[in-house]
């Protein structure tokens, strides 16, 4: 894969923010933000030198943010509530030869509530009642409940990311986000896009799965929620 395509994914939040969503997000030409109902995540243009009194003016205090890259200390109306280190995943194997997920069903605007409670309980990443609006997203249920989804939310070029991969905690162990997550890939696929991932470096179950599919690891970054006093 051409380097200097897949150094998008270098600092990918910005990328993303100030290009192909740029009508989700708000800002300026330093920093910018998802609009408050997407997922809580910002973007700045310099990640080593963030504008965070830019940002402050397109925030509320408490609220809570993801940004990655950036490692130095918070200015003083900033506090860091956590930071990690996560992988960031590009696909690297052939396409998928069959849809494994048909009956999946597409996730629209009235599963919104059902979506953030099954995100809420499983923690995929920061994800919000409108993160579906950003692409396509599909879902296995029982009856009226939700019990795994996976969709699109990040994108740059021709990558785009697949992302809020989970699982109601009594339904694991039966591929059921495998499968979901092969349907994306092969989708993108054949829409000529790069499928990418983020997935904490903690969590060693769901890197190998991912690796398993057939994504490979393109490097690993800091990872922070940070909010404004």
């Amino acid at each position: 894969m051409n380097a200097a395509f897949l150094a998008l994914l270098d600092n990918i939040m910005w990328n993303c923010l100030s290009g192909p969503h740029a009508r989700f997000a708000s800002g300026t030409g330093e920093v910018r933000r998802y609009t408050k109902g997407f997922s809580p995540i910002v973007g700045f243009r310099d990640p080593e030198h963030p504008d965070l009194a830019a940002l402050a003016r397109f925030c509320e205090p408490g609220e809570q943010f993801y940004c990655d890259i950036w490692s130095g200390p918070p200015p003083t109306a900033w506090r860091i509530e956590k930071e990690a280190t996560m992988f960031k995943m590009v696909w690297d194997a052939e396409a998928p030869q069959e849809d494994p997920a048909t009956e999946a069903v597409a996730l629209r605007a009235e599963h919104a509530v059902q979506a953030v409670e099954l995100a809420t309980l499983t923690n995929p990443g920061p994800f919000g009642p409108r993160t579906p609006e950003l692409g396509d997203y599909f879902g296995f249920f029982d009856g009226p409940r939700l019990i795994a989804m996976a969709g699109e939310r990040m994108a740059a070029g021709t990558l785009r990311e697949i992302s809020g991969i989970c699982t109601h905690p009594a339904y694991q162990g039966r591929g059921l986000a495998r499968r979901l997550t092969s349907k994306l890939v092969r989708r993108q696929l054949q829409r000529g896009q790069t499928p990418f991932l983020h997935v904490m470096s903690a969590n060693a179950a769901a890197r190998a799965l991912y690796e398993s599919l057939g994504f490979r690891t393109y490097l690993e970054t800091v990872v922070r929620v940070i909010t404004p006093l």
